[in-house]
């Protein structure tokens, strides 16, 4: 009786070892699947980059939108500035005013010898 004592412990040892290994292979699985399948550990990450990229990109094109309606207000409200507008953008000039273009060629010098 003691000896098949023995071999059940021993046979009992063995199906737990390949319950362990099994248990041991699902995990690792479920562990590989959790970071590297589509919705995944390392997609989370892409997702949480993009989205502060997203987040910075909004914020710089909520500037250039308050600077532009300021530009639009500034357009229609402010003589000063559209006239110095008209004279940078367009090249116009205002009443009264002269132009005066100088033409500068470069004339070669003789050379003291």
């Amino acid at each position: 009786m003691g000896c098949r004592h023995k071999r059940r412990k021993k046979i009992v040892s063995t199906a737990q070892k390949i319950f362990l290994l099994f248990a041991t292979l699902l995990l690792f699985n479920l562990l590989l699947v959790t970071i590297f399948s589509d919705k995944g550990f390392v997609e989370l990450i892409q997702l949480k980059n993009d989205k502060k990229s997203l987040i910075e990109q909004n914020t710089a094109l909520v500037q250039k939108n308050f600077a532009l309606y300021y530009e639009i207000d500034r357009l229609k409200n402010d003589p000063g500035f559209i006239e110095n507008v008209a004279r940078q953008k367009l090249g116009m000039i205002g009443k009264d005013e002269v132009i005066l273009k100088l033409n500068r060629t470069k004339t070669k010098r003789p050379k003291n010898e």
